[in-house]
């Protein structure tokens, strides 16, 4: 095992099945990357609608970070995949809400179809500070 990789948090499971991802991973002890994170909650979504759902994905992405020894504001990089592009006003508003235009990180926003029952998926890249 490369000893400049780092895996924070417990092996992600589904239905008491472990999948093989990892919620982080720190890489040279500077670079935090943040699996894809989902509003779901004990099966199922958290929250109806995009706002709800993007704040409840970024508190997770945010106690991820935490374990990681960073915050939103160490975040330089998100992707975001999005169910519905009717969606995009509504997700923006809650984003930014979290990410301030002046110091918002790069952003890829994608318009997809997701495994998870959800209309927001969102991954990040930190440096440590």
């Amino acid at each position: 095992m490369n000893p400049a990789i780092r895996h924070v948090g417990p092996p992600v499971q589904r239905a008491g099945v472990v999948q093989p991802i990892s919620p982080a991973v720190i890489a040279d002890d500077r670079f935090v990357f943040v699996a894809g994170q989902v509003p779901m909650r004990e099966g199922k979504a958290a929250g109806e609608d995009i706002a709800s759902q993007t704040h409840y994905t970024l508190d997770l992405i945010e106690g991820i970070l935490r374990q990681a020894g960073c915050t939103l504001a160490d975040v330089v990089k998100t992707t975001v995949w999005l169910v519905n592009a009717a969606d995009y006003p509504g997700f923006n508003a809650a984003y930014a809400e979290r990410f301030p235009a002046a110091t918002a990180p790069a952003r890829s926003t994608v318009i997809s179809g997701l495994i998870a029952p959800v209309l927001v998926e969102i991954e990040a890249i930190a440096v440590r500070p």
